[in-house]
């Protein structure tokens, strides 16, 4: 166990560029930027001294694969190495590195696996650069309609055609990345949860069932700008007013859902954007944007419905048009039952007590289950804190995620025979 423990606690460090964890201002590696490739050449070099023939793709996808037979198929694991601004060194970081990690300690007992494993390292997972997510796990599953994207900026003006070639790759064969359904057999993920489900169910796994894709709504109001010192109030149409019930009026109506459905669903008014915008002007404009989530997409649609017929209400009442665009509606992803039942077994022989969980958040493996059997763990993270400077795993708990995905990989790739050293090393 100590071994293994130093090696991720190591290699914890070296895949974040850092000596020590405890940074204040948290990790920023941005999609297709020098300290996401930093990241990556981190990647390359464990992977290198574990013996992994290496490669990326056409979309900066870093493979790291573990090959016994050309002929034979295979397996894939692994997550991201990119951030958020200011985010924590664990969300993605911790799937890679377990990903390796589990390759690591099934050399160290000597298992002869019948399939090649594959550790990816996704290229441009979050949306914090460009509010795209997942780019590289859409370009290998086919489903990167690169001619939508090309021309997106970020907030220096910089497009996602131009940041990709200045990471070395070419916009024009990016495509080529997408791989046939014969490429992989299956894919596993393992995150850190980002919530406290684990926690406050004592358990140690969460094995997930299904990924609770969102339904975005921009919420557009107009009334009339005027000045705020010399327009009576029964004179006025300020659309920030008008627009302003509807904020709790979300959070009520999905805590009334709540109350009658076993599925959960939540939704949040996250954005607003007034103009003008200013002190003395009444607001004559107001973009509210509303993300709705649940694995029930019933749900989702119904909360979108009380809300469209909410925004009609206000119309009538105040003295302002309201229009309302969908900016995203995808139906959940619901992961393999198989694998599912795999990890639950696995859980339970390495004495892990494991819950069966969705998602609220969106993951690589909601791509890759498009195109092959896919399957997410989660291990917790401290308080559920991510996306933030304190975002904390523990290293025993990526030991057991290490765990649990080796032996998942030694029942998978057909290794027959049993190994008490799985237990002793749990």
């Amino acid at each position: 166990m100590n071994d293994l423990t130093n090696w991720l606690e190591n290699h914890l460090l070296q895949l974040n560029l850092v000596n020590e964890m405890d940074y204040e201002n948290g990790f920023s590696r941005l999609s297709y930027t020098p300290e996401e490739e930093q990241a990556h050449e981190a990647f390359r070099t464990i992977a290198k001294n574990l013996g992994l023939h290496i490669y990326a793709d056409g979309a900066g996808n870093q493979w790291a694969t573990w090959k016994v037979d050309e002929h034979a198929p295979t397996v894939a694991v692994g997550s991201h190495l990119d951030t958020v601004h200011g985010g924590g060194g664990y969300d993605g970081v911790a799937g890679v590195l377990t990903g390796l990690g589990a390759i690591k300690l099934l050399q160290d007992l000597q298992v002869e696996p019948k399939k090649n494993i594959a550790v990816i390292c996704f290229a441009s997972e979050e949306s914090a650069r460009y509010g795209v997510s997942t780019i590289g796990s859409k370009a290998i599953s086919g489903i990167l309609d690169k001619h939508d994207l090309e021309h997106v900026t970020d907030a220096d003006g910089v497009t996602i055609r131009e940041s990709i070639e200045a990471f070395g790759l070419s916009w024009e064969t990016i495509d080529q990345a997408e791989k046939s359904p014969d490429d992989l057999e299956s894919f596993l993920e393992l995150h850190i949860e980002q919530g406290t489900q684990i926690e406050d169910n004592d358990a140690e796994i969460g094995i997930v069932r299904g990924v609770a894709c969102p339904i975005r709504l921009q919420v557009n109001v107009k009334g009339m700008a005027n000045h705020t010192g010399t327009t009576p109030m029964n004179k006025r149409s300020d659309a920030f007013v008008a627009i302003a019930p509807l904020i709790p009026f979300v959070e009520e109506q999905a805590n009334s859902m709540n109350k009658k459905q076993e599925l959960p669903i939540v939704a949040t008014v996250s954005t607003v954007h007034l103009q003008p915008n200013a002190m003395n002007v009444i607001p004559g404009e107001v973009q509210l944007g509303i993300d709705i989530r649940s694995v029930n997409d019933l749900s989702k649609r119904e909360l979108t419905n009380r809300i469209e017929a909410y925004c009609q209400q206000i119309e009538r009442e105040r003295n302002v048009t309201i229009s309302i665009e969908t900016l995203v509606d995808n139906d959940s992803v619901f992961l393999d039952q198989t694998i599912q039942s795999k990890l639950s077994h696995v859980t339970n022989d390495l004495q892990l007590n494991s819950i069966i969980m969705d998602s609220g958040a969106g993951h690589d493996v909601m791509n890759m289950a498009q195109r092959w059997r896919s399957g997410l763990l989660f291990i917790p993270c401290r308080e559920g804190i991510s996306h933030h400077p304190k975002e904390y795993a523990s290293i025993e708990d990526l030991h057991k995620g290490t765990h649990v995905i080796a032996e998942y990989l030694r029942i998978e790739t057909g290794d027959d025979h049993e190994n008490e050293d799985w237990r002793n090393r749990a």
